[in-house]
Protein backbone atom coordinates (compact mmCIF):
# COMPACT_ATOMS: atom_id res chain seq x y z
CA UNK A 1 0.00 0.00 0.00
CA UNK A 2 1.87 3.10 -0.91
CA UNK A 3 1.80 6.06 1.11
CA UNK A 4 0.74 8.28 -2.00
CA UNK A 5 -2.46 6.32 -1.77
CA UNK A 6 -2.90 6.57 2.07
CA UNK A 7 -1.96 10.26 1.87
CA UNK A 8 -4.49 11.12 -1.03
CA UNK A 9 -7.24 9.48 0.41
CA UNK A 10 -6.69 10.90 4.28
CA UNK A 11 -7.36 14.13 2.38
CA UNK A 12 -10.31 13.55 0.57
CA UNK A 13 -12.46 11.28 3.67
CA UNK A 14 -11.60 14.68 6.06
CA UNK A 15 -12.63 16.81 3.64
CA UNK A 16 -15.90 18.23 4.35
CA UNK A 17 -18.73 16.72 2.56
CA UNK A 18 -21.95 15.50 2.76
CA UNK A 19 -21.02 12.56 5.21
CA UNK A 20 -19.10 14.20 7.43
CA UNK A 21 -22.07 17.06 7.84
CA UNK A 22 -24.32 14.38 8.46
CA UNK A 23 -22.10 12.53 10.99
CA UNK A 24 -21.46 15.53 12.97
CA UNK A 25 -25.21 16.54 13.20
CA UNK A 26 -25.64 12.94 14.50
CA UNK A 27 -23.22 13.52 16.86
CA UNK A 28 -24.56 16.48 18.50
CA UNK A 29 -27.91 14.86 17.79
CA UNK A 30 -27.54 11.64 19.51
CA UNK A 31 -24.06 11.38 21.50
CA UNK A 32 -21.28 9.07 20.79
CA UNK A 33 -23.17 5.75 19.86
CA UNK A 34 -25.40 7.44 17.00
CA UNK A 35 -22.37 9.23 15.68
CA UNK A 36 -20.85 6.18 15.16
CA UNK A 37 -24.22 4.60 13.69
CA UNK A 38 -24.65 7.60 10.87
CA UNK A 39 -20.17 7.39 10.32
CA UNK A 40 -21.15 3.26 9.97
CA UNK A 41 -24.04 3.96 7.31
CA UNK A 42 -21.95 6.92 5.31
CA UNK A 43 -19.28 4.38 5.00
CA UNK A 44 -21.73 1.75 3.54
CA UNK A 45 -23.49 4.32 1.05
CA UNK A 46 -19.49 4.80 -0.81
CA UNK A 47 -19.94 0.88 -1.24
CA UNK A 48 -21.81 1.25 -4.69
CA UNK A 49 -19.80 3.77 -5.98
CA UNK A 50 -16.80 2.12 -5.20
CA UNK A 51 -18.55 -1.29 -6.91
CA UNK A 52 -19.53 0.56 -9.92
CA UNK A 53 -16.00 1.78 -10.28
CA UNK A 54 -14.60 -1.68 -9.94
CA UNK A 55 -17.11 -2.73 -12.36
CA UNK A 56 -16.46 -0.08 -14.71
CA UNK A 57 -20.55 1.04 -14.31
CA UNK A 58 -19.25 4.41 -13.30
CA UNK A 59 -18.72 4.61 -17.21
CA UNK A 60 -22.10 4.49 -17.90
CA UNK A 61 -22.40 7.38 -15.72
CA UNK A 62 -20.12 9.51 -16.92
CA UNK A 63 -21.89 9.17 -20.58
CA UNK A 64 -24.86 9.08 -19.83
CA UNK A 65 -26.16 12.49 -19.41
CA UNK A 66 -30.07 11.69 -18.97
CA UNK A 67 -29.18 8.99 -16.20
CA UNK A 68 -26.04 11.15 -14.00
CA UNK A 69 -29.24 13.94 -14.42
CA UNK A 70 -31.76 12.17 -13.05
CA UNK A 71 -28.97 10.83 -9.80
CA UNK A 72 -27.48 14.41 -9.61
CA UNK A 73 -31.13 15.84 -8.98
CA UNK A 74 -32.54 13.50 -6.66
CA UNK A 75 -29.18 13.82 -4.40
CA UNK A 76 -30.32 17.47 -4.65
CA UNK A 77 -33.56 16.98 -3.61
CA UNK A 78 -32.56 14.71 -1.21
CA UNK A 79 -29.97 17.70 0.63
CA UNK A 80 -32.73 19.76 0.33
CA UNK A 81 -35.25 17.71 2.38
CA UNK A 82 -32.21 17.15 4.55
CA UNK A 83 -31.91 21.07 5.13
CA UNK A 84 -35.87 21.09 6.36
CA UNK A 85 -35.34 18.55 8.40
CA UNK A 86 -32.73 20.30 9.94
CA UNK A 87 -34.45 23.17 10.24
CA UNK A 88 -37.38 21.40 12.44
CA UNK A 89 -37.25 21.42 15.67
CA UNK A 90 -38.90 17.96 15.91
CA UNK A 91 -36.90 17.03 12.98
CA UNK A 92 -35.08 13.99 12.48
CA UNK A 93 -31.80 15.94 12.69
CA UNK A 94 -32.95 17.65 16.16
CA UNK A 95 -30.58 18.68 18.95
CA UNK A 96 -31.78 18.81 22.26
CA UNK A 97 -31.30 16.98 25.31
CA UNK A 98 -34.04 14.29 24.55
CA UNK A 99 -32.95 10.48 26.12
CA UNK A 100 -34.78 9.15 23.16
CA UNK A 101 -32.87 9.49 19.52
CA UNK A 102 -33.85 8.12 16.07
CA UNK A 103 -33.08 4.53 15.86
CA UNK A 104 -29.99 3.06 14.89
CA UNK A 105 -31.31 1.72 11.88
CA UNK A 106 -33.20 4.87 10.91
CA UNK A 107 -29.73 7.07 11.26
CA UNK A 108 -27.88 4.84 9.46
CA UNK A 109 -30.44 4.38 6.36
CA UNK A 110 -30.16 8.33 6.23
CA UNK A 111 -26.57 8.15 6.08
CA UNK A 112 -26.75 5.43 3.38
CA UNK A 113 -28.56 7.73 1.19
CA UNK A 114 -26.62 10.79 2.06
CA UNK A 115 -23.55 8.97 0.03
CA UNK A 116 -25.86 6.99 -2.51
CA UNK A 117 -27.43 10.38 -3.92
CA UNK A 118 -24.20 11.50 -5.63
CA UNK A 119 -23.14 10.99 -8.74
CA UNK A 120 -19.65 12.32 -8.57
CA UNK A 121 -18.67 9.78 -6.23
CA UNK A 122 -18.92 6.96 -8.73
CA UNK A 123 -16.82 9.05 -11.46
CA UNK A 124 -14.65 10.32 -8.32
CA UNK A 125 -13.64 6.47 -7.80
CA UNK A 126 -13.54 5.48 -11.77
CA UNK A 127 -10.68 8.58 -12.40
CA UNK A 128 -8.85 7.49 -8.63
CA UNK A 129 -8.62 4.06 -8.07
CA UNK A 130 -6.66 3.10 -11.41
CA UNK A 131 -3.88 5.70 -10.63
CA UNK A 132 -2.90 3.36 -7.71
CA UNK A 133 -3.13 -0.31 -9.63
CA UNK A 134 0.16 -0.63 -11.75
CA UNK A 135 0.08 -1.55 -15.10
CA UNK A 136 1.76 -4.66 -14.69
CA UNK A 137 -0.39 -5.60 -11.63
CA UNK A 138 -1.13 -9.57 -12.09
CA UNK A 139 -4.54 -9.03 -10.33
CA UNK A 140 -5.79 -5.51 -10.70
CA UNK A 141 -9.24 -6.34 -9.42
CA UNK A 142 -8.15 -7.82 -6.20
CA UNK A 143 -5.96 -4.53 -6.16
CA UNK A 144 -8.87 -2.19 -6.75
CA UNK A 145 -11.03 -4.47 -3.54
CA UNK A 146 -7.90 -4.14 -1.55
CA UNK A 147 -7.68 -0.55 -2.19
CA UNK A 148 -11.61 0.28 -1.48
CA UNK A 149 -11.32 -1.43 1.37
CA UNK A 150 -8.52 0.50 3.11
CA UNK A 151 -10.31 3.72 1.83
CA UNK A 152 -13.76 2.03 3.66
CA UNK A 153 -11.59 1.65 6.86
CA UNK A 154 -10.05 4.80 6.64
CA UNK A 155 -13.56 6.57 5.72
CA UNK A 156 -15.10 5.21 8.91
CA UNK A 157 -12.49 5.63 11.35
CA UNK A 158 -12.39 9.62 10.34
CA UNK A 159 -15.92 10.16 10.18
CA UNK A 160 -16.07 8.39 13.95
CA UNK A 161 -13.43 10.84 14.88
CA UNK A 162 -15.72 13.71 13.80
CA UNK A 163 -18.57 12.22 14.88
CA UNK A 164 -16.97 11.11 18.86
CA UNK A 165 -15.86 14.95 18.53
CA UNK A 166 -19.23 16.64 17.71
CA UNK A 167 -20.17 14.16 20.51
CA UNK A 168 -18.20 15.52 23.21
CA UNK A 169 -19.74 19.00 22.89
CA UNK A 170 -23.34 17.70 22.87
CA UNK A 171 -24.07 18.92 26.37
CA UNK A 172 -22.64 22.10 25.88
CA UNK A 173 -24.48 23.11 22.67
CA UNK A 174 -27.75 21.70 23.90
CA UNK A 175 -27.81 23.78 27.21
CA UNK A 176 -27.70 26.57 25.48
CA UNK A 177 -31.06 27.32 23.49
CA UNK A 178 -29.86 29.82 21.38
CA UNK A 179 -26.89 28.16 20.46
CA UNK A 180 -29.18 25.52 18.83
CA UNK A 181 -31.33 27.16 16.65
CA UNK A 182 -27.87 28.92 15.72
CA UNK A 183 -26.96 25.02 15.05
CA UNK A 184 -30.05 24.18 12.97
CA UNK A 185 -29.43 27.05 10.64
CA UNK A 186 -26.07 26.18 10.08
CA UNK A 187 -26.36 22.94 9.59
CA UNK A 188 -29.66 23.56 7.11
CA UNK A 189 -27.63 26.37 5.53
CA UNK A 190 -24.84 23.41 4.64
CA UNK A 191 -26.96 21.54 3.71
CA UNK A 192 -28.90 23.97 0.93
CA UNK A 193 -25.24 25.07 0.16
CA UNK A 194 -23.58 21.13 -0.49
CA UNK A 195 -27.04 20.71 -2.72
CA UNK A 196 -26.55 23.77 -4.81
CA UNK A 197 -22.69 22.88 -5.44
CA UNK A 198 -24.25 19.14 -6.48
CA UNK A 199 -26.34 20.80 -8.55
CA UNK A 200 -24.17 22.82 -10.70
CA UNK A 201 -21.69 19.97 -10.98
CA UNK A 202 -21.30 18.83 -14.60
CA UNK A 203 -20.15 15.41 -15.87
Amino acid sequence: MSIEFLLTSLVIVASPGTGVLYTLAAGLAGGARTSIVAAFGCTLGIVPHLAAAILGLAALLHTSAVLFTLFKYLGVAYLLYMAWQTLKQSGALKVDGSQSPRSAARVAATAVLVNILNPKLSIFFLAFLPQFVSPGETAPLARMVELSAVFMAMTFAVFVVYGLCAAAVRDHVVSRPGGLAWMRRSFAAAFVGLGARLALTER
